[in-house]
């Protein structure tokens, strides 16, 4: 069993930064793909940014690239996503998840994630 918990959300201004971190539990963290997701009131869940296990690849949702970094810290079982230049658009629920199931490869697919953190709230205002 994977166990979540997400930090760093908060309430920011428009051109500003925050960096959310997801602490995971287990020694097998490395072997995990891990994503970010969010979800904003009335909008569909989204992927905004995932990565390997060892933290060689990553992707990034086109309304994000440029903006948002994906890291993690094995050594920490940490994933960390750094939000700059931050837009109103991006107030959401930000939601870490982990895929056991692979270590490479990155899906987009929600359901493939095995464990969800409870979410941490991000708003940005104008």
């Amino acid at each position: 069993q994977v166990q979540l918990v997400e930090s760093g959300g908060g309430l920011v201004q428009a051109g500003g930064s925050l960096r959310l971190s997801c602490a995971a539990s287990g020694r097998t963290f490395s072997r995990y793909a891990m994503g970010w997701f969010r979800q904003a009131p009335g909008k569909e869940r989204e992927l905004v940014a995932a990565i390997s296990g060892s933290g060689g690849s990553t992707y990034y949702a086109d309304s994000v690239k440029g903006r948002f970094t994906i890291s993690r810290d094995n050594a920490k079982s940490t994933v960390y996503l750094q939000m700059n230049s931050l837009k109103p658009e991006d107030t959401a629920v930000y939601y870490c998840a982990v895929d056991v199931n692979n270590s490479y490869y990155l899906t987009k697919y929600a359901p493939a994630y095995d464990y969800w953190g409870q979410g941490t709230q991000v708003t940005v205002s104008s």
